[in-house]
């Protein structure tokens, strides 16, 4: 098989969680195991850091695997799901994993994929893994696929463990509160490491602190040691101050991650730094400002409040959950326009409703679906919107609701892209 081939074999022959859904994921880690196994554990031939959360933790990863690049390590970074190439899951300092090595891998381990039935996603940890180990990282950040005590990803020994946030989503698999969905994310929390949480919560707090104490791990909740102050947004970036104990401890940091939410996965960022610090990482001050500045140039990041055009104004991001999207209002909110055009689509498995619930009344809908089984049909998503007053058309193809929306809007309108990572896929 030649590289297309290849893809297509793992995107028709495996159960695909961003195909079908709940019903391509594995409720224990045995596949991933075994396909480690086969392959020599390349997982532990180098440093880990292990990145989860329901929001932002895409975000953090990028961040911190930009940070760990810029002070000089060679930094592999694993990440899902992937826009528009499946070769931006995995990456050396910024590049993606080469077309040749994604063929030979299947190619080599064909019979054992065919013998152990893995998901895409078992399969594409135990290639990440293998690439690192072939490239020699010396670090590789791998972000949770979904949930955490039951990921594919949950077999490493990191050096650090972090947590970004919790918030309701995939709670058919992960659980209907918060104090549940937290349980599984802290599946992440191994014996004696260290782990970072983003941000506390009443319901979710408990149950981390039970499970550090359990796994004898140390644990720091970030937003109770740093601060962000002097936020101002530039042409550009996103200027803050980080401070800890009422000392600036970073000053003037420009983000090129523009998107206010961004203000909360910075901090978390920064003390998980604090921590690798303390372990014997050498990581400079000037590292992290240039890292911060050039996220998206250093590791390829996109879909975080991304600019697409001007005149007017087109705007993307992948927020596609309750809390996602009310900080996507809140950043449109705080965006000069004059109307707002919203091309939205949406997934089955989704809490529709409570997306519905948050978005703006005055604003024009271009309703639409991403080209996947799991999309919410546009004709329901329609039906639905009009649940809350929400106004507008359907369309086929996000690229038709796109189009319509530019003709429709004047050079000072602003265009909002989103409703689900496959939406934006399709227009990046």
């Amino acid at each position: 098989m030649n590289y297309s081939q290849t893809v297509d074999y793992l995107y028709s022959r495996l159960p695909m969680f961003t195909r079908v859904g709940a019903a391509a994921f594995k409720k224990d880690l045995d596949n991933t195991i075994t396909l480690c196994n086969a392959l020599d554990n390349p997982q532990n031939k180098y440093k880990t850091i292990h990145i989860g959360g329901t929001n932002g933790k895409g975000s953090t990863s990028h961040m911190l695997a930009a940070i760990l690049q810029k002070a000089g390590y060679k930094t592999g970074l694993y990440t899902s799901p992937h826009l528009k190439d499946f070769r931006e899951r995995i990456r050396v300092n910024g590049k993606m994993v080469s077309k040749g090595f994604v063929t030979n891998f299947v190619k080599t381990q064909k019979l054992l994929i065919e013998q152990i039935e893995p998901s895409f996603f078992e399969v594409t940890v135990g290639m990440a893994f293998s690439y690192f180990e072939q490239e020699k990282v010396d670090v590789a950040v791998i972000e949770v696929g979904l949930g955490g005590r039951l990921d594919s990803t949950n077999i490493i020994s990191p050096d650090l463990s972090v947590i970004t946030n919790i918030s309701l989503d995939h709670t058919n698999m992960l659980g209907n509160t918060f104090g549940e969905i937290a349980f599984e994310k802290a599946g992440i929390i191994k014996p004696n490491i260290l782990a970072v949480i983003g941000e506390r919560h009443p319901e979710t707090d408990p149950v981390f602190i039970k499970k550090a104490k359990e796994q004898n791990a140390p644990l720091i909740f970030a937003e109770d040691t740093l601060k962000v102050t002097n936020i101002s947004k530039q042409s550009t970036t996103l200027k803050l101050d980080v401070v800890q104990q009422n000392q600036a401890l970073l000053k003037a940091l420009h983000l090129d991650l523009t998107g206010t939410y961004q203000l909360k996965n910075i901090v978390t960022v920064i003390e998980a730094v604090q921590e690798l610090r303390k372990i014997g990482y050498h990581i400079a001050d000037e590292a992290i400002y240039q890292a911060l500045k050039n996220v998206k140039k250093l590791t390829g990041l996109q879909g975080r409040w991304q600019t697409l055009a001007k005149n007017p104004l087109v705007i993307c991001d992948t927020g596609h959950n309750k809390a996602g999207i009310s900080e996507v209002v809140q950043n449109i909110d705080q965006t000069p326009h004059e109307n707002l055009h919203l091309v939205i689509g949406m997934v089955k498995d989704k809490d529709i409703s409570a997306v519905l619930a948050l978005l703006p009344k005055n604003a024009t809908y271009y309703f639409c679906q991403p080209q996947l089984e799991r999309a919410l049909p546009v004709n329901e998503l329609a039906e639905q919107a009009t649940n809350y007053q929400l106004k507008g058309k359907k369309f086929n193809t996000v690229a038709e609701a796109l189009a319509a929306a530019k003709t429709n809007a004047n050079a000072k309108d602003l265009i909002f892209v989103g409703g689900s990572t496959f939406v934006v896929a399709e227009i990046i």
